[in-house]
């Protein structure tokens, strides 16, 4: 409400994003779309994918895959061409990090990769890969604005949409698959206002402004209708019935 009058509220919140990595994925694309999505920007963006659901069949090797993309990144001054992951914003973002290592480590979690901060220097973190956190854990329900990744075994497709649609987000998932009956399904029952298909470019991320519309669902927006779509500017707008009746 504002000065006694009731005012629409329009928002684009946070995010858990999921990426799905089924069993007949192109595991060298899945790694690299994951890496970038997670990673880009210190993970410091609302669309970036935190938690990955990766087919127990296919988990071996995707993960070998993704450990050895993230082992590529550089860390440091961003205005270095060679350099990939800059620093977090602030103190309370390194906090946020650090605070997340302790409680996965307390919760034997497995660092696969990362999980190391250097506050003397900066607000400069590694880029983290977790796996082995219960499926309720905080770490995969919590949006964190960091670059740590969790990543959790699902059996089957069924398994990784339940998964990804029980957070209490939905603003952008992605799914890398070859089977084109799965990403019907993943277009289908996924709870978010964004997704994405075997996009390496960015798992869950860059939406192409004019051309993807981006907005949530649940608690990633309070609308569901998104920026740049054809239902977003007339909810700026107000209705108004005229009616001149015959004399």
């Amino acid at each position: 409400f504002t000065q006694n009058r009731p005012k629409p509220i329009i928002t684009e919140m946070g995010g858990k994003n999921p990426t799905i990595v089924t069993g007949s994925a192109d595991l060298e694309r899945a790694a690299l779309g994951v890496m970038r999505a997670a990673f880009g920007y210190g993970g410091q963006k609302c669309s970036a994918c935190s938690r990955v659901l990766v087919d127990r069949s296919a988990s071996e090797t995707f993960l070998e895959r993704l450990v050895a993309e993230t082992s590529k990144i550089k860390v440091g001054d961003p205005t270095h061409r060679d350099v990939y992951l800059g620093p977090l914003i602030n103190d309370a973002a390194v906090s946020t990090y650090e605070k997340a290592i302790s409680d996965i480590r307390r919760s034997k979690g497995k660092i696969l990769f990362g999980g190391k901060a250097d506050p003397k220097v900066g607000h400069f973190v590694d880029p983290t890969i977790v796996a082995g956190l219960p499926r309720n854990h905080r770490i995969n329900k919590e949006e964190l604005f960091v670059p740590i990744l969790s990543v959790i075994e699902v059996d089957g497709l069924d398994d990784a949409i339940e998964v990804a649609n029980d957070v209490d987000y939905g603003l952008t998932a992605g799914i890398f698959s070859r089977d084109p009956a799965e990403v019907r399904r993943f277009f289908s029952e996924v709870e978010a206002g964004v997704l994405y298909a075997n996009r390496a470019a960015g798992a869950t991320t860059g939406a192409v402004v004019g051309v993807q519309p981006f907005g949530g669902w649940k608690m990633s927006g309070t609308s569901g209708k998104s920026a740049g779509g054809n239902y977003y500017l007339p909810q700026f707008m107000r209705e108004q019935s005229q009616s001149e009746y015959a004399q």
